[in-house]
């Protein structure tokens, strides 16, 4: 439903012309209206500004656009024009504008490096999209380098530099040793933000050749390794010795321990330093320091407080995070690193600037002509962000000019709009951080007011509450809503209801008169609409029979009840809940129509009953507490789940069995029912138990099945009506016997990759199935159809194995055996797979077209040697494009359509093609690789159709007995125009149409004038164009001929003559005569036949109004002379009852297909039907209105 968007008036200047509020039309979402308005294109999908690719994937830059018409796409690459039909790789997605460059067939991503921009466009506008930038991600190997060893003593400061190659994006940093395990990081040891990693004070575990920096490359999945770094830290004993041995007369390092020592920074240098961050992002502070003993680090603000919710401490508090930053978080912040020997600090400035982020991003406006609007771009930024505009992406500066609009500054100020100020603007801020770009479209629309809610829609509500009867409306200029109750009805008052902008009406207190039909009527200056909606008002559900507190010993029965009353035209379920939950599910509850029965009562059936009563407009719920006391004094007795056993021994030990025995629990007065025994692989699966198997409650031994080279341990669980008991106490350790494997991998596959190789692919088995150590398979394969021998290969436990340099997509035979330590699995099953496709070598050959009609098109051709698919066959496809229309001399973009079919099938038709034009088409091979080369294009015409409705009509240059007609040729002629046909026909004051005149016109012609015609008669027109294929669809238009002015002269001075005068005085005077002597005889006695007369001659001001000898009348609006065609409906008397000049036009049915002009001239059609062909000769309408009547007869 439309809304107004109200904004206040802008700058001092514009007071004057914004004094009043400025407001736009807002478009509802509705589908069905949205197909009928022609609206702007707006971009809905774009790629990000800065766009990363994979460089070893096609390229896909995205751009999606709605609008009415769809629009076409076109794009810039660096400013200027990309030809995308110039460059096989690049095609465009059908139906869109997103790009597809294929450089995975032959091309370079670095090749289409750039700027580019996507432009949307159609009859109302262009929209443009943001600039992307396009970059393919980078990651580059380190720099090849000698490490030399490092040694230092106990208790020094060491940092392990990483510096990363530079690539796009930037790496993830991370430090691992050659077993690819995490090192272990700490308040002493800990990675810096640029990836380096810092020791505090090194100890004699940190020794190791393995410090190993890796960069994870997340865009491309790749992982690049710098060479490892050893670190050798020595004590004060083995110094010493290795001075001793060395350099007998020389200190090296000094032969005694490190020192402890004050915190000293190892980053950032110095006392002070900067950091500046944008608003939004994350701020990170560092300071790590070294020290003996290690330093802890303390964070503070020295100008504030920390924000809270937003502040994070990592790496140890050696890093401060606030997320969001903004303006308020700039200032001095500290870091403090302290020891027991002392403190130091390192003061970091923050600057917070800003890129553009928007205060008020323009919004589309819809208005209608004659309406005012703004648009307003207000951005803000840290420097402040300029603001520019385009309007359908050319700089307003150099965009052809509209008298309608007026630019001051961020705000675009629209007055007195027509329908060619409809465009879309874009509105730009930017400053040296970035930009930010919207499009904002302006759409004059004049539309007739529309009900989007459904017909007849049923509402309803419970007594005493509130009541909400939708009108959903859209109209341009926005309609004015009323509502009415009943037939005749008058409009609703807001002092008892709430008229809501939307359209709404709400009942604050709904009571069951409120029932019945409600109709909302929508209004504005082209037309009206109505829609009726019902309303019922229902009674409450109430519950009139609670359920009450009861307190009942075990053992006995309970009954709780609850009646419910209700409206009788709803059906209420009742249900039951215990404690806020359902029902047990047990026998012993029992529910009928209004009690709840509980027998043999138990203790944990004691809680809270509750009766709930819904229906689909309301519900009701009532509740009662059930307490449960003992029958007699004496203890109950306590009832538990079983303790566990113990005393778990296993005997009879075999290579494939045992035998367990156990000690049951205590059952705690609830004999035990079973006892599950579980079991942990300790070898494979430590610390997970898995079922092994169930025995009665009356057995306490139980012999297991085992499987080979398994640690078993078990334990045992017993079960009662209650409950589960805790597990016992492990057994003993049981290693069983290693053994070949009993089962082979499952689920395998031979699929090729790549033209040239086979992958085979399995899912291997787990430890436990492995049967022994040394897990290991045995792939073997052979070509299907060769005599070759099996190839095998023995691999370690993975689940994959590539042979390379096979022939493309051949069939072979392929099948994976286990094997361990101690044998071979049984014989594997044979699986067929193929090595890899590639793709097609050979074109569709005989490619024929049949035109079967002007829009269909049959396509045969003759199939592709398989052996030439070289893959499995997916099917074919036929590109077609329209090259040329033959009734138009110009060209346009050219936009390939494809069609695939399924299969192997070797024909198609091509439907939606366009009549009297020359299209060409291709055919191409598809298997899972993708598509064959093109066969040679084929041509072919569709013949002529019959062409579209003229585009415009209109009548100019009335005079007493002639109108112009000029018209626009149809904006698709599908075809040679070969005339026009023009059909009119008067239409008397009775809205009966006359005889049809039929005229042919040259096709040449678009202007035509008709003579000798009746004066100030109204016509309707019809005009259609003709092909050779016959006629096209009609417009239609009505003009009225202008009045005689001597006989419109002559009937008014009529009044002003003085013979009239004194006849209308006689008559006066007559009748004042009459009634005098009437009243003289009346009080005399004297008998007058007045009820006689009255009965037999009715009083015209009390009769109902005849709907069947009216008469039209004909007035012209002396302002701008445009006819206004006025029904009447009157007595012969020219007589109208007073209550019935007052009635809406609603109320007769007459503007629902009725519409005005911009200036209120009403043009519909009077007898509320919508006619579809010329009628030929008289016709007779319905009754007109009586609002017409009203106004012939004054």
């Amino acid at each position: 439903m439309p809304r107004r968007t109200c904004v206040p008036a802008g700058p001092v200047t514009l007071i004057l012309l914004l004094c009043r509020m400025i407001c736009a039309l807002e478009v509802p979402l509705d589908p069905k209206l949205l197909e009928d308005l022609v609206q702007p294109p707006t971009i809905t999908q774009q790629s990000p500004k800065d766009f990363i690719i994979d460089p070893r994937e096609n390229i896909i830059i995205q751009c999606e656009a709605k609008g009415k018409p769809p629009p076409s796409f076109s794009w810039t690459r660096n400013g200027t024009h990309f030809d995308i039909d110039k460059d096989p790789l690049v095609s465009m997605k059908a139906g869109s504008g997103t790009l597809i460059i294929n450089i995975m067939s032959d091309g370079k991503a670095e090749s289409y490096e750039g700027v580019y921009q996507c432009t949307a466009r159609n009859e109302r506008g262009a929209a443009v999209s943001n600039n992307i930038v396009v970059r393919p991600s980078r990651s580059p190997l380190w720099t090849k380098e000698k490490l030399e060893p490092i040694t230092l003593r106990n208790g020094q400061s060491l940092v392990l530099p990483c510096r990363p190659p530079v690539g796009l994006p930037p790496p993830i940093i991370f430090w691992m040793d050659n077993s690819f395990q995490r090192l272990p990081q700490s308040e002493r040891v800990s990675q810096g933000l640029n990836g380096d990693l810092y020791f505090s004070n090194v100890l004699p575990e940190d020794s190791r050749e393995d410090y190993i920096c890796y960069a994870r490359f997340n865009h491309t999945q790749t992982i690049q390794q710098k060479q490892p770094i050893s670190v050798r830290v020595i004590s004060v004993d083995e110094l010493n010795d290795t001075i001793a041995a060395n350099l007998s007369d020389t200190e090296f390092y000094g032969a005694k321990s490190s020192r402890e020592r004050p915190p000293t920074f190892l980053t950032p240098e110095g006392n002070a330093s900067n950091k500046e961050e944008l608003r939004g992002n994350v701020l990170s502070l560092e300071c790590i320091a070294e020290g003996l003993p290690t330093p802890i680090i303390y964070w503070i603000k020295e100008d504030g407080t920390l924000p809270a919710n937003r502040t994070f401490y990592r790496n140890f508090k050696k890093t401060l995070q606030i997320t969001h930053v903004s303006e308020a978080d700039s200032g001095s912040y500290q870091c403090i690193a302290k020891n027991t020997l002392g403190a130091i600090h390192h003061t970091i400035a923050v600057t917070v600037r800003a890129a553009p982020y928007w205060i008020m991003a323009p919004q589309n406006l819809v208005l209608s002509p004659g309406e005012d609007g703004t648009l307003i771009c207000r951005a803000n930024g840290d420097p402040k962000p300029r603001i520019s505009w385009l309007t359908n992406g050319v700089p307003i500066e150099i965009a052809p000019d509209d008298p309608s609009r007026k630019i001051d500054g961020d705000t675009i100020i629209f007055s007195n709009v027509q329908e060619r100020s409809s465009a879309v603007y874009q509105c730009n801020a930017s400053n040296e951080y970035g930009y930010l770009l919207a499009n904002a479209f302006v759409n004059v629309l004049a539309e007739p007011p529309r009900i989007l809610t459904s017909a007849n829609t049923l509402y309803q509500v419970i007594a005493n509450r509130p009541a909400l009867l939708d009108c959903a409306f859209f109209g341009s200029p926005l309609p004015t809503i009323e509502w009415f109750k009943g037939a005749k009805g008058s409009a609703l008052r807001e002092d008892i209801y709430v008229l809501h902008d939307n359209g709404t009406l709400e009942i604050p207190v709904a009571q069951k008169d409120s029932t019945g039909t409600y109709t909302c009527v929508a209004r504005n200056k082209l037309g009206m609409a109505k829609n009726e909606v019902r309303l019922e008002v229902k009674d409450p559900t109430r519950i009139i029979k609670q359920p009450e507190y009861a307190v009942v010993q075990r053992g006995s029965t309970v009954s709780f009840e609850c009646r419910v009353k209700h409206d009788h035209t709803l059906i209420p379920t009742v249900m039951w809940r215990k404690d806020n939950n359902e029902l047990p599910s047990d026998e012993r509850f029992t529910v009928d129509k209004d009690h709840l029965v509980v027998t043999d009562v138990r203790d944990h059936d004691g809680g809270t009953y509750t009766c709930v009563a819904n229906t689909t407009l309301d519900n009701v719920s009532a509740s009662a507490v059930l307490t449960v006391v003992a029958p007699t004094p004496t203890p109950a007795p306590i009832y538990d789940v079983p303790n566990p056993p113990f005393d778990l021994e296993l005997t009879n030990q075999q290579d494939k069995s045992v035998q367990l025995s156990w000690t049951p629990g205590d059952d705690n007065n609830s004999p035990i029912t079973k006892f599950i025994v579980e079991y942990e692989d300790a070898m494979h699966e430590a610390g997970l138990w898995h079922h092994q198997a169930e025995v009665s409650g009356t057995q306490t031994t139980a012999e297991l099945k085992l499987s080979p080279y398994v640690s078993y341990s078990f334990r045992v669980m017993a079960v009662n009506n209650i409950g589960r008991s805790l597990p016992s106490e492990a057994s003993e350790q049981y290693l069983t016997k290693a053994a070949e494997p009993d089962k082979n991998p499952t689920a395998v596959e031979g699929l090729g990759s790549e033209p040239d190789n086979l992958v085979i692919t399995w899912k291997p088995l787990n430890g436990f199935e492995s049967n022994g150590p040394g897990l290991q398979y045995k792939v073997s394969w052979r070509q299907k159809d060769g005599d070759d021998e099996w190839t095998s290969v023995v691999v370690a436990n993975v689940s994959k194995y590539i042979v390379s340099g096979t022939p493309t997509f051949v069939p072979y035979l392929v099948k994976v055996q286990a094997l361990n330590d101690v044998g071979f699995a049984p014989e594997p099953a044979v699986v067929l797979g193929h090595s890899g496709e590639d793709l097609p070598m050979v074109a569709p050959g005989n490619v024929r077209v049949n035109v079967v009609n002007s829009t269909l098109a049959e396509v045969h051709w003759d199939p592709v040697p398989l052996k030439s698919i070289r893959g499995h066959l997916q099917g074919y496809r036929i590109y077609y494009w329209k090259a040329q229309s033959l009734s138009k001399r110009n060209r346009r973009h050219i936009e390939k359509k494809i069609l695939t079919f399924q299969g192997s099938k070797t024909h198609g038709m091509v439907p939606g093609l366009e009549p009297f034009s020359h299209y060409s088409l291709n055919v191409r091979v598809v298997n899972g690789k993708g598509e064959g080369p093109a066969s040679p294009d084929r041509g072919f015409h569709t013949p002529e159709g019959v062409p579209s409705a003229p585009s415009s009509l209109k009548i100019i240059n009335p005079t007493l007995d002639s109108l112009t007609l000029e018209w626009d040729p149809p904006s698709h002629p599908n075809g040679i125009l070969t005339e026009y046909t023009l059909k009119f026909q008067p239409i008397n004051s009775t809205h009966e149409l006359g005889p049809l005149v039929d005229l042919k016109i040259p096709a040449n012609k678009t202007r035509w004038t008709l003579k000798n015609l009746n004066y100030s008669t109204r016509y309707k027109f019809y005009l259609y164009a003709q092909t050779s294929a016959g006629s096209g669809s009609q417009i239609t238009e009505e003009a009225v001929t202008t009045v005689d002015e001597a006989m419109a002269s002559r009937q008014v001075d009529i009044a002003t003559q003085g013979w009239f005068i004194g006849l209308m005085c006689a008559v006066a005077l007559l009748i004042l005569i009459l009634l005098i002597v009437c009243f003289i005889r009346r009080n005399k006695g004297g008998k007058y036949p007045v009820k006689e007369k009255e009965d037999a001659h009715a009083d015209p001001e009390i009769q109902p109004m005849k709907e069947d000898d009216g008469t039209f009348g004909e007035y012209s609006d002396a302002e701008d002379h445009k006819p206004l065609k006025k029904g009447s409906r009157t007595p012969s008397d020219r007589t109208v009852k007073k209550e019935d000049s007052d009635d809406s036009l609603v109320d007769y049915g007459e503007g629902v297909n009725g519409q005005f002009n911009e200036d209120g001239s009403f043009i519909g059609q009077y007898s509320g039907k919508k006619e579809k062909e010329p009628a030929e000769g008289n016709e007779s309408s319905e009754a007109p209105s009586p609002v017409n009547a009203m106004n012939s007869f004054v």
